[in-house]
């Protein structure tokens, strides 16, 4: 299982929201580039960067930020938030995004995020489920969609979707551990996905399981900058999975 710090930036700096509101930033280092390196220097290879400007205003934001780690670090960058168009994507890609994701866009223009799809190939496109009681939320989840999450991921599937990430927005933030339940429904419902577990990861015994699920990769965030998992203990998992 990959794992997969995330960097979340408004104005430039690294902060960490609690579901998603705004109201609740809280930042973590006026430096991206200083994080990153950190995770690299402890043998991490990928990196989730989310633009919340971008997810706001609706349109890429912080590619600079982007820029700056994807040259300065090896880290292989998958990036989010607010794109929309064509245009956003030819930004994120040559800022050196290995992949992004697509979520609101997949619920509000599907017809645009398939045809991604189709442009980019289903690796360098990875679907965003984020979800609240198991129904899609949109628009950095200020407004929840009447679309159910199993049928939604499995309907993209079928599009050619392999990478999904999953946040329950319910535990994002919080602390308090991930949604086992919600990821081993999906993996049982929706076969052969690669699932990207993220939200409420707050101790490391919590890995192994997710791995355990069958969890392609898991996003962790807040339990790293307040020091509830250490990158020592990140580093000898990826140690130990490469036995």
């Amino acid at each position: 299982m990959r794992l997969i710090p995330a960097i979340d930036i408004i104005d430039g700096k690294c902060v960490r929201l609690s579901k998603g509101d705004y109201d609740t930033k809280k930042i973590y280092n006026e430096n991206p580039l200083e994080v990153a390196k950190e995770f690299e220097a402890h043998g991490i290879e990928y990196l989730h960067l989310v633009d919340l400007d971008g997810a706001k205003s609706k349109h890429i934001v912080n590619h600079k930020v982007l820029e700056t780690i994807a040259l300065n670090t090896n880290l292989k960058i998958d990036f989010g938030g607010g794109l929309k168009t064509d245009d956003d994507l030819r930004i994120a890609f040559d800022c050196g995004a290995n992949q992004i994701t697509g979520g609101s866009i997949a619920v509000k223009d599907a017809d645009t995020f398939k045809s991604w799809l189709s442009k980019f190939g289903a690796n360098k496109i990875i679907l965003g489920a984020d979800a609240h009681n198991e129904k899609i939320a949109v628009s950095g989840w200020l407004e929840e969609s009447d679309q159910e999450l199993i049928p939604f991921v499995k309907g993209y599937k079928k599009e050619g979707v392999s990478y999904v990430i999953c946040t329950d927005i319910s535990k994002d933030g919080m602390l308090e551990g991930p949604s086992f339940d919600l990821y081993k429904k999906m993996l049982t419902e929706i076969p052969n996905i690669k699932l990207i577990a993220s939200g409420g990861i707050s101790t490391f015994d919590e890995l192994p399981k997710l791995a355990e699920l069958g969890c392609e990769g898991t996003i962790i965030g807040k339990a790293i900058y307040e020091n509830r998992i250490s990158m020592k203990q990140l580093e000898d998992f990826i140690l130990e999975n490469k036995k």
